[in-house]
């Protein structure tokens, strides 16, 4: 099950570095505005953007397994329909480097099914909830 009890999330809010997948260069979208404000609250923002060469002052990647540093968080905005394929990155990305352990799908964004196999992996996987909201309401 998908957590969603104010414990679990408060937990995942320890995360350090945070993939944005389809992470905006736009400002006033929720794609750029949410991980410029993690990282304002200190957080290593990685945006995950094919079309963008950086986001937010950080070097931008083309996918998930691209990424060299150690993710602890995986923050999704792209629709839900594309979740099954990122959720497979993730899944591959966690049994390969043993990081991104976290799965966090933005509000409005669910898949179900991909949600059950990141968990049957052992990576953590919240949806339809925003990272920003649940930060700001449980450590403000």
């Amino acid at each position: 099950m998908p957590i969603t009890d104010d414990a679990g999330l408060d937990r995942l809010l320890d995360a350090e570095t945070i993939a944005v997948v389809g992470c905006s260069t736009t400002p006033g979208k929720a794609a750029h505005d949410v991980p410029a404000y993690l990282q304002n609250e200190g957080y290593r923002v990685i945006p995950v953007n094919p079309f963008a060469d950086e986001v937010l002052g950080e070097p931008a990647y083309d996918a998930v397994g691209d990424v060299e540093e150690a993710i602890d968080l995986v923050d999704v905005f792209r629709p839900s329909e594309e979740v099954p394929e990122i959720a497979d990155a993730v899944r591959e990305r966690h049994a390969e480097r043993g990081d991104a352990g976290a799965l966090w799908l933005q509000l409005g964004i669910s898949h179900d099914e991909a949600a059950a196999a990141a968990e049957a992996d052992g990576i953590d996987v919240v949806q339809d909830r925003c990272l920003k909201v649940e930060h700001g309401r449980l450590r403000s």
